[in-house]
């Protein structure tokens, strides 16, 4: 039972991971118009392609099990800024900051579980 709970969580930890990856490349002039809004404007292509490429080969390794220890912290070495960057709610309007705040803790609880399954 462990072992099939390990594979669903694998599964669709690497989905979340691989469907933004997608969603960015389809997206590419979009992605980096909202990279532009969040004052991210040094290399974006650069900076983009090596997300797209961070987001697939860390979620292939993560679904696989094949170095999925790297592939973890791959995928934290992304959503930890990405969260630090669009939810910092300590900047946001007071009417915004408590739904930014609760996102924001909701990422950092995703990247705990991604630690945790990949043990």
């Amino acid at each position: 039972m462990k072992d099939i709970a390990d594979l669903l969580g694998r599964i669709f930890i690497a989905f979340l991971f691989i469907y933004e990856a997608l969603d960015s490349l389809v997206f590419y002039d979009k992605t980096k118009a909202t990279m532009s809004l969040y004052g991210l404007t040094w290399h974006q292509d650069f900076l983009l392609v090596t997300i797209i490429f961070i987001l697939l080969f860390g979620a292939i390794l993560v679904l696989i099990g094949y170095y999925a220890n790297f592939g973890a912290i791959l995928l934290i070495l992304y959503w930890l800024p990405f969260t630090l960057i669009v939810y910092s709610f300590w900047d946001d309007p007071q009417e915004e900051q408590r739904k930014n705040a609760v996102f924001f803790m909701r990422n950092f609880s995703n990247d705990r579980w991604i630690v945790i399954i990949n043990g």
